[in-house]
C-alpha cells in the first residue's frame, strides 16, 4: 500500500485536529471534531488507517473511540492511553517518550511535551507527548502536541525538519513569543500554527506572528483555515 511517489498532505480541521496523507496511508491526529466549533467534518466523515493521540485531554482524544471502532483504525499513543482505549475495545499501539517504531507509513518517534495529560474520567493519561515522523519519502515532520517551550527542541531541530506543527494559543501552551523562540530552535523549512482561536481564551493575531517569524527566521509560516490543506513541496 505504501507509495513513495505520493506527496505528503497536511489538512487542518481546527484546534489541533489534523489529517495527514502520506505514502498512501491516512493519519488522523488528535481528532477533536464534535465540540470543535470550526471542524468542517464530523466523526462519521473520516476513514483513517491510524489515529495519533498526543495526550489524554478531551480536546485531543476527542472522538478517538468512536472513529477507531468504526474504521478499525490503530490508535498510536502512550502506553497509558493505549491501555485505556483497549479496555474500551479499541486497537492500540503504545509508545513512550524517546521510543520509535517503523509503521507502514514511516518511522514514528514519540517526543517530549511539557504539558499535562488526564482522561475525562479522571484516569491517568500518562506523559503528554508529540510525534516526529520520518515518512517513507524521508521527510521529517514534527507534531509538537500541546506543549510549553523547552530547550530540547534544539535537538529535535537537528533532525532537519521539513515541517513543524506547533501550538501558539497561550494560556495552556506556548504563546506567540515562545512559539517564535521554538521556531528559532526547531529551524523547520515550514511551520503550521495550531491550537489558537478555537475559544476566546486562545485568541491570537496570527498574521502579525507570521510576519515576525518570517522576518527573524528562515522558516515559512503556513496559516491554514479549518478545512485547508498544505502539500509537501508547496512554497
Amino acid at each position: 500500500m505504501g507509495d513513495k511517489n505520493v506527496s505528503t498532505i497536511v489538512r487542518f480541521w481546527g484546534h489541533a485536529a489534523l489529517w495527514v496523507e502520506t505514502g498512501g496511508y491516512k493519519l488522523l491526529i488528535d481528532p477533536f471534531l464534535k465540540g470543535n466549533p470550526f471542524a468542517p467534518v464530523g466523526p462519521g466523515d473520516v476513514e483513517p488507517d491510524y489515529i495519533l493521540v498526543t495526550h489524554g485531554h478531551g480536546d485531543h482524544l476527542g472522538d478517538t473511540v468512536e472513529i477507531a471502532k468504526r474504521c478499525e483504525a490503530t490508535v498510536i499513543s502512550n502506553a497509558e492511553i493505549r491501555d485505556w482505549l483497549e479496555a474500551r475495545g479499541v486497537k492500540g499501539h503504545g509508545m513512550n517518550i524517546g521510543g520509535g517504531y517503523h509503521f507502514p507509513f514511516g518511522y514514528l518517534k514519540m517526543t517530549q511535551a511539557v504539558h499535562s495529560s488526564t482522561m475525562d474520567d479522571g484516569s491517568s493519561g500518562g506523559n503528554p507527548g508529540g510525534f516526529l515522523l520520518t515518512t517513507i519519502q524521508g521527510e521529517k515532520l514534527y507534531f509538537a502536541g500541546d506543549t510549553g517551550l523547552f530547550g530540547d527542541m534544539r535537538m529535535i531541530g537537528e533532525e532537519g525538519l521539513a515541517l513543524a506543527v506547533i501550538p501558539v494559543g497561550d494560556n495552556y501552551t506556548m504563546g506567540l513569543d515562545d512559539a517564535l523562540r521554538a521556531v528559532k530552535m526547531l529551524q523547520p523549512r515550514h511551520v503550521i500554527p495550531i491550537h489558537y482561536n478555537t475559544f476566546k481564551i486562545l485568541r491570537q493575531e496570527i498574521e502579525g506572528w507570521k510576519q515576525k517569524v518570517e522576518g527573524e527566521t528562515g522558516s515559512a509560516v503556513i496559516v491554514l483555515l479549518p478545512g485547508e490543506a498544505w502539500q509537501m513541496g508547496d512554497v
